[in-house]
């Protein structure tokens, strides 16, 4: 027995926007009967075509479904059709105030019929699952789901598990036989995300640069001079030049033009390769 929360409940047992818009202006159709959930969601704008001015839907599926469904038409109510596309499954959910995590392919399938809606208005192509090409490979061939389509919910839903994919887009429930596949997605939407970071890396604030130098310097600088019998104060820190005293054994030290040579090495390392070291009189 899944553990449903109240708001869930109501919306299954008095949905909200059920029927059909004969003149809608745009439709999206999702899921089918054979996987055991359909939705078809209906849209019509406003006279000025801006805003959605009503939202109706038609589903095949379990309480989930259509409490999801219901949800979703009232989220879009009102809002720009841009706006309507930033709606996330998650705000679905949490709309619902949560979905049961083997339930929330429910809210994946309102999302995905909001774009094939809104697809189909703009004169776009709404490719279905089956289609290969742009929209991917066929990964799970039971629920006839690409793997273009998996990442996507991977990366939106911060999915680490292929039993989490299972739970989100039903992928490998059926037969189980795409489970290492699922597996292999996962991997490469990690691996992605690593490679993109590295491109992109964190643009540090004054403030923050200033925490990770004076960080470094307390525990992977200061140390080292210690064994030594060495130690350093820093002086001051302006944008990226560092002003840094050595004391005790490293004062005055014939060494001390290598030593602050190490000392800008580590904070180009761990904290910005343009920082430059000074030694100073302080």
């Amino acid at each position: 027995m899944w553990d449903y929360t109240d708001k869930v409940k109501e919306h299954f047992l008095n949905p909200r926007n059920v029927g059909e818009i004969s003149n809608a202006d745009a439709v999206g159709e999702v899921g089918s009967l054979a996987c055991g959930d359909a939705l078809k969601l209906f849209l019509k704008l406003d006279e000025n075509k801006e805003r959605i001015a009503e939202a109706k839907f038609q589903t095949f599926g379990c309480g989930s479904a259509i409490a999801s469904s219901s949800a979703l038409t009232e989220l879009i109510k009102g809002k720009t059709l841009d706006e309507a596309l930033e709606i996330t499954n998650q705000e679905i959910a949490d709309f619902l105030g949560g979905l049961p995590e083997e339930k929330m392919h429910c809210s994946v399938m309102g999302q995905e019929a909001l774009e094939a809606a809104i697809t189909q208005y703009r004169g776009g192509t709404i490719a279905t699952h089956e289609e290969t090409g742009q929209e991917g490979n066929i990964l799970c061939k039971c629920f006839g789901l690409t793997d273009s389509f998996l990442k996507k919910i991977i990366v939106t839903n911060k999915l680490r598990t292929a039993e989490q994919v299972t739970h989100f887009t039903k992928a490998g429930g059926a037969c189980g036989g795409c489970i290492d596949k699922i597996k292999v997605a996962i991997a490469e939407v990690l691996e992605e995300q690593v490679m993109e970071k590295q491109k992109s890396p964190e643009k540090l604030t004054n403030l923050r640069k200033m925490q990770l130098i004076q960080s470094v310097l307390e525990n992977e600088v200061r140390p080292q001079l210690w064994s030594d019998g060495g130690d350093l104060d820093l002086i001051d820190i302006d944008g990226s030049r560092v002003q840094i005293a050595f004391r005790k054994a490293c004062a005055g030290c014939g060494s001390s033009g290598s030593t602050a040579r190490f000392v800008e090495q580590k904070l180009r390392g761990l904290v910005s390769d343009d920082i430059s070291v000074e030694e100073v009189e302080g």
